[in-house]
């Protein structure tokens, strides 16, 4: 097209129909349309002639930070999306994935003009307006989170976004410097790691080095000079090797074509941090690639390297046999070259190197690389259903989005089930991810494991190769302490929605328990209210359903005697005989322990069965049991309530509480293990132990210990001032609380 063609209307009436059919589109269309041409039948060009002079006309006025018309920027987006070979909707939805943000354009207008399957990719990369109450950091991650789930449903969404961050980091040099180090740090986060979980390694790298750039300008440039004068003064030792590499394959009959790769700088630079070097250790800058007809000619070619290089032990890598989560399939090889530099050598076939450059982005490009492509588009599909699971686990944007980063690490083991199924797992990833892996019911009921037939701790990181075998139990019952250690986004996110929907249903019972106590005193229990009175309270509440308003009473969101005082009322009017009720003995709300989250147990005081305790109840934190001398109880203020508690006689015997002591000893050898033996002797249960040397001769150790009640505790007190180099013996506070005090 020539340069600033004006695509006339196809009729006057329709140019009085269409304000934005005579919009003079910029010079970079023309490349643009006629890449198009290249592959798309003209009536499809000419709907995407359309697009182009509406986004024109929609953003008539606005300019880029550089001072450019802004409708180059999508012009711009569009053309990277074009070397993909997307259809036409999606070049459209390029031209137009702004409209419905900077120029008000409603997501039915695009419909009507364009189709609903474009108006839908559009809305899918359209930011959420931000509320008054939301943070920007909320902002950005309910915004990510909409585009990741419009990404699952239509994976072209995610393309044209990362074509649209392409763009924008290769003109981010016109930002004001905060912003743009803002953005790096979000493109290096979030962007990058998509483009690789995508297998789309060219636009991953350009990602990478773009941000590295414009994040840490001095250290690119540095770099950059680096490399350069290393390439300059290492010329004739590349040719050298590939002409050596280029005989060898000969030799053996491989046919294959060559070339030299280096290695890019933001890889550079993650290697000299991570390891500690100086650019001159940097050995690695360059390597080469081969690629060959078929998967046999790859083995064949690494042995033909092998017979003429030493290679690096551990530095072989096959990733034909066991391909990269994102797809990726290669042989790597690390050999010692000419003056013992070391040498990377990538062997791919030629379909491989088609999809480690461009991803899933293959589908579109290489319609004939066959089943390739379309098991890719399987596992990709598989990874885009589990964001779907995800996001229903995960609710809350940001917890989503930080279960969504973790998914996105690149390394990777690979680990074996007892079968001899091979599972592939984050680097760092342990046996509770793994049994995730497996089903979540396994990962829910998981409680030890054995790793390559020994047994292991649950938080052991597993290593590649490893046989891991997981150990249920008969009951789901996952651990809070597990979120410290596991590390895929789909373990995390199952096991806090288990422990989210197992506090919901404490709290609900705790509700109706403080609900019923604060209804005696009005004549009345839970039970004798009528459905009637139920209905009336909960018209009032709107919203709410019986459920989440006794959840509500149990997380401390609603004053238990508020809600009984309405719930009095509207039996009252049911019964037509309102003052009537006589009060009740409320009685206090009896503790068993086992009341899981809803009930916290204050460690600043640490009350076990058998202390006199009250309880608290905060807004948020459910009801907080506290002993009635706890010092912290004194600077209570805010939204809290007292409750009336009391220790449940009929509490389960198993049930265990945790209690401090802080014992002053002699120093002295064996002194330690006499202690222990101990409490060991009378049944209790250590969790933690501390030390720490107290003038010289003495050591002052503080024990955390679990036990069933105060009886318990004095029993094994007992025992402990029986240690002929025990001094003194407290049960204490921590440092929440106040100095220790002694017990008789």
């Amino acid at each position: 097209m020539p340069a600033a063609e004006i695509l006339s209307p196809p009729d006057e009436s329709s140019a009085a129909r269409e304000p934005f059919v005579s919009v003079e589109l910029p010079p970079s269309y023309g490349a643009l349309r006629e890449k198009l041409l290249g592959y798309l039948p003209s009536a499809e060009v000419e709907r995407i002639d359309d697009a182009a002079r509406f986004a024109a006309w929609s953003h008539q006025g606005q300019k880029r930070a550089s001072g450019e018309p802004y409708v180059t920027h999508p012009i711009a987006v569009a053309s990277l999306v074009a070397d993909w070979k997307l259809d036409a909707s999606a070049i459209a939805a390029a031209l137009l994935h702004d409209v419905m943000e900077d120029a008000h354009i409603r997501k039915s207008e695009l419909a009507h003009r364009f189709g609903p399957v474009t108006a839908e990719l559009v809305d899918g990369l359209t930011k959420i307006e931000r509320l008054e109450s939301q943070s920007l950091e909320d902002n950005q991650a309910e915004n990510f989170r909409k585009m990741l789930l419009a990404m699952a449903r239509d994976l072209r969404v995610i393309l044209i976004k990362l074509a649209d961050r392409t763009h924008n980091m290769r003109t981010l040099g016109a930002v004001a410097p905060a912003k743009r180090r803002r953005i790096a740090q979000e493109t290096l986060e979030i962007y990058a790691p998509i483009a690789n979980r995508l297998g789309l390694n060219t636009l991953y790298r350009e990602l990478q080095d773009l941000a590295f750039q414009h994040r840490h300008p001095w250290r690119y440039a540095v770099l950059a000079h680096s490399v350069e004068a290393a390439l300059g003064t290492r010329d004739e030792l590349l040719d050298k090797i590939r002409t050596l590499i280029e005989r060898q394959l000969v030799v053996w009959g491989v046919e294959a074509q060559i070339s030299s790769r280096r290695k890019h700088l933001y890889s550079i630079y993650q290697k000299m941090r991570s390891k500690h070097l100086r650019f001159e250790q940097i050995l690695d800058l360059f390597g080469f690639r081969v690629v060959v007809p078929d998967e046999k000619s790859c083995y064949l070619a690494i042995g033909a390297l092998h017979a003429a290089f030493k290679p690096v032990p551990g530095k072989f890598k096959d990733y034909l046999a066991l391909p990269k989560p994102n797809g990726y399939q290669s042989l790597h090889t690390t050999v010692i070259g000419p003056q013992g530099i070391p040498v990377e050598i990538q062997v791919r076939t030629q379909t491989q190197h088609r999809l480690a450059e461009d991803g899933v982005a293959a589908h579109w490009i290489y319609k004939d690389a066959g089943e390739r492509v379309d098991a890719f588009e399987r596992q990709t599909h598989a990874w885009l259903q589990s964001l779907v699971q995800l996001q229903s686990n995960d609710p809350e944007a940001r917890d989503f989005l930080e279960s969504f980063k973790i998914d996105l690490y690149p390394d990777e083991v690979f680990v074996f089930s007892p079968r001899g199924e091979i599972f592939a797992l984050p680097r760092g990833a342990t046996p509770v991810d793994f049994a995730y892996a497996i089903h979540t019911d396994v990962g829910h009921r998981c409680i030890a494991c054995r790793i390559n037939g020994e047994l292991m701790p649950l938080r052991t990181e597993l290593a590649n190769g490893d046989r891991v075998e997981i150990i249920t139990s008969s009951y789901p019952s996952p651990n809070p302490a597990w979120l410290n250690y596991v590390r895929t986004a789909k373990a995390r996110a199952e096991i806090r929605h288990f422990l989210r929907h197992q506090k919901n249903e404490q709290a609900v019972s705790l509700g109706e328990r403080l609900l019923d106590q604060a209804l005696r005193p009005r004549g009345l229990t839970l039970g004798q209210i009528s459905v009637f009175a139920w209905d009336r309270l909960l018209r009032q509440h709107t919203g709410r359903s019986k459920k989440q308003l006794l959840e509500d009473i149990g997380l401390g969101h609603l004053n238990p005697a508020q809600i009984a005082e309405e719930l009095t009322h509207a039996q009252d009017l049911e019964s037509g005989r309102p003052g009537v009720l006589k009060p009740r003995a409320s009685g206090p709300v009896l503790i068993r322990g086992d009341e899981g989250q809803a009930v916290v147990f204050g460690r600043c005081c640490h009350p076990l069965p058998g202390d006199p305790i009250v309880g608290l109840l905060s807004k948020g934190h459910g009801l907080e049991i506290h002993r009635h001398d706890c010092p912290r109880l004194r600077r209570q203020g805010g939204d809290r309530r007292w409750i009336d508690v009391d220790w449940d006689p009929n509490r389960p015997e198993t049930t265990r509480f945790e209690v401090g002591l802080r014992v002053l000893a002699r120093d002295a050898v064996g002194m330690l293990a006499r202690i222990t033996a101990a409490i060991a002797a009378e049944h209790g249960h250590i969790l933690a132990v501390q030390m720490e040397a107290h003038q010289g001769l003495y050591l002052a150790i503080s024990f955390t210990l679990q036990v069933a009640d105060r009886i318990h505790l004095a029993r094994i007190m007992r025992a402990i001032r029986r240690v002929p180099e025990v001094v003194r013996l407290q049960r204490g506070f921590d440092a929440q609380g106040s100095t220790p005090r002694a017990e008789p």
